[in-house]
């Protein structure tokens, strides 16, 4: 792996960002992690530093605001893997600025992580989150910066156990809501996965300046065919009721923040669809597809770790 290429990520002691850093070290890059000063002061993240410095990561100090730091980071790296949370995503403009500046970077992959930015149906606050992703994309491509966006649809720690309902952590055995009909199509996809899939792509000419999407096969579901596996797997039939979507609409229009951005991001992935609703044209690739070696974990084996 000695040609490997150098990886920066920001936001490396974040949820997903963990898992690309988890990756990146696994399969042999020289991995950089930038990371606040208070970070160490949050005990479970100061654990994880120590996890990865044990792993040989290196830990470079600074943040989004403190532009001198972003500049001596990336120089020292090919790579810049963004994986930082809604509020700081404008912030990214600090990173396309540095990443100019240096001149060497081979590759960006900014903060995506989820649904396409540029193909939806998502209502407020959901649809300025997607929009704010969206105008990063533009920065970068204004700039001629390599890139790769990450399309990696659902966490499945986070949407998988209530079926498409966040803050569940076990999914139900006596009764479920359906968000709309219960039609549309998701993808469920292990962060581990997400971590290997993305790392993958970093020196691969074939992701290069494209979209990399995750259909995975095993892992695309509705939620009417999710409860009819869990109901298979545990040998139960689930009542089951449906909430229409202008029922979800006024809850989201009645609901504070983050309450409504959670339903939000429901209401675009489980009865818009947005994640299987279209195409992969020829500006996207599909990652199973490209990493034929990369042993996915399924829906089915994810659910079985319930029953």
């Amino acid at each position: 792996m000695a040609n490997s290429s150098r990886i920066l990520i920001i936001g490396g002691t974040g949820f997903i960002g963990s898992y690309i850093a988890r990756a990146s070290l696994a399969l042999g890059h020289p991995t950089f992690l930038l990371v606040r000063e208070s970070t160490t002061s949050n005990l479970e993240k100061a654990r994880l530093l120590e996890s990865f410095k044990a792993s040989r990561a290196n830990i470079l100090r600074g943040s989004l605001e403190d532009q001198a730091s972003l500049v001596e980071a990336i120089k020292k790296v090919d790579v810049v893997i963004a994986a930082v949370r809604g509020p700081q995503v404008m912030d990214q403009l600090n990173i396309i600025k540095a990443i100019k500046e240096v001149g060497t970077i081979k590759r960006f992959l900014p903060s995506e992580f989820g649904n396409d930015s540029d193909k939806g149906h998502a209502v407020e606050p959901a649809k300025t989150m997607s929009e704010d992703k969206a105008k990063i994309r533009r920065a970068i491509e204004a700039e001629g910066i390599p890139y790769t966006y990450v399309s990696n649809n659902c966490f499945a720690r986070y949407f998988l156990p209530g079926f498409g309902h966040l803050g569940i952590t076990a999914p139900p055995r006596d009764k479920v809501v359906i968000f709309g009909d219960g039609n549309a199509k998701a993808v469920f996809v292990k962060e581990e996965d997400i971590g290997t899939f993305t790392i993958k792509a970093v020196d691969d000419p074939r992701t290069l300046n494209k979209s990399l999407y995750f259909r995975l096969p095993a892992n695309i579901f509705s939620i009417n065919e999710l409860v009819a596996l869990w109901e298979k797997i545990i040998g139960k039939t689930v009542e089951k009721f449906h909430l229409p979507e202008e029922e979800i609409l006024k809850k989201i229009a009645e609901s504070p923040f983050p309450g409504n951005l959670a339903m939000a991001i429901e209401h675009t992935i489980f009865v818009k669809g947005d994640q299987t609703n279209f195409e992969i044209g020829p500006d996207g690739v599909e990652a199973s597809q490209l990493y034929t070696d990369v042993k996915y974990i399924t829906v089915e084996e994810l659910l079985n770790q319930y029953a």
